[in-house]
């Protein structure tokens, strides 16, 4: 295992900086708002400040203040960060992010979850957190052929953390991560003490509808009209053609920032976007993209996937979520052990760690508190 810094060279920032600088601006429709996508005036705010007033190096610095390495498994280097508690009982953790998101997300998770007692928390409840970027994101090697699907990440974390020296811990995802998480579990169920996942589990279809109960379908009907119900569906893009997109992100950090931009949007809970995600951390998310050229290969592993609907679960191993909307936790637990969901909990989404970091970790300690 390597110890790996990042150094992003200036050549590399001065071209995002020139290709901003000749960004050319479409029409918009007036008086549109969002119903069209991401509004021009909007996205100019974001791109001049992406150009003029963002500072790369500064967030480049923090983030290499995590202990950071870089080891070969099943063919391919995997980038990971690897921050050990000061608790010699902390309970390992490896994290895996989704997209369109990297290891950024858990940059404001690893503080709370390695030192509780420095955030309200109980300092018997703390985790050895490693952070491993998912093949063809970040600083990880691309995938060099088809088949990554999440089962072959799960099988690359599990023996990552046998190289780390932990015999017994616990797994967590979000979107991408909420499949990785489970199937670890069910590849390695003697080292797992329990699988934490945001939300998604017992998720309901249209064949689930007659056996429902009066609450169980007034449930699944606020489901279906809910707004990101309607919104621009990135696992069918990614699925589909993803490569046909690529161009253009790869291409165009305009386009890039738009993209991203979309799906922060559509997937915020705090209400406006601005309001709900910082802005720094949004554009150090995007950056590293750029950056890394890993618009494109980041959606490899989505279309190996595309055969899962939704996280098969395993039953071996306790389950629990951030929040149980929009499932319902007797279907989940049709193929999970579900032993924690929450009922009070704000709807999970994929950016839960980037805007209550605090409140995400309270929730994780407390079933890790359960299990382990």
């Amino acid at each position: 295992m390597n110890p790996f810094r990042i150094e992003i060279s200036q050549a590399g920032l001065d071209d995002l900086r020139d290709r901003l600088d000749r960004a050319r601006w479409p029409r918009q429709l007036p008086g549109e708002g969002w119903s069209r996508g991401v509004p021009a005036d909007v996205l100019r705010e974001l791109a001049d400040y992406w150009r003029t007033g963002y500072d790369w190096r500064l967030h480049e610095a923090r983030l290499n203040e995590f202990p950071q390495f870089v080891t070969e498994i099943d063919g391919h280097d995997v980038h990971f960060l690897h921050v050990r508690s000061a608790e010699p009982d902390a309970l390992p953790l490896v994290l895996t992010h989704g997209w369109p998101n990297s290891f950024v997300e858990f940059a404001g998770l690893i503080g709370p979850l390695t030192d509780p007692a420095a955030h309200g928390g109980d300092p018997r409840q703390a985790f050895h957190v490693v952070v491993p970027s998912v093949p063809g994101f970040g600083f990880s090697a691309a995938p060099s052929g088809p088949g990554w699907d999440t089962v072959r990440v799960a099988r690359m974390w599990a023996e990552l953390m046998r190289r780390l020296g932990y015999d017994r811990y616990g797994t967590q995802g979000g979107d991408l991560g909420a499949y990785v998480a489970p199937e670890i579990a069910r590849l390695a169920p003697e080292h797992v003490a329990g699988v934490y996942v945001i939300s998604g589990l017992g998720f309901p279809t249209e064949a689930d509808v007659p056996e429902m109960d009066e609450d169980e379908r007034a449930a699944f009907a606020a489901l279906m009209s809910a707004d990101w119900m309607h919104g621009v569906d990135h696992h069918a893009l990614l699925r589909s053609v993803p490569q046909t997109f690529t161009y253009g992100w790869h291409d165009s950090p305009l386009a890039a920032l738009a993209w991203m931009t979309q799906k922060f949007h559509d997937f915020s809970a705090a209400g406006p976007l601005e309001k709900a995600i910082d802005r720094d951390l949004l554009l150090t998310n995007v950056t590293l993209y750029w950056l890394t050229g890993t618009f494109g290969s980041s959606s490899w592993p989505y279309y190996d996937s595309s055969a899962s609907a939704w996280p098969a679960g395993q039953k071996a191993v306790p389950t629990g979520v951030y929040s149980g909307p929009p499932g319902i936790r007797r279907l989940a637990e049709r193929r999970n052990t579900i032993v924690h969901w929450p009922v009070d909990n704000p709807s999970g989404h994929h950016f839960i760690a980037m805007d209550r970091p605090d409140a995400l970790a309270a929730d994780m300690r407390a079933f890790f508190a359960k299990v382990s």
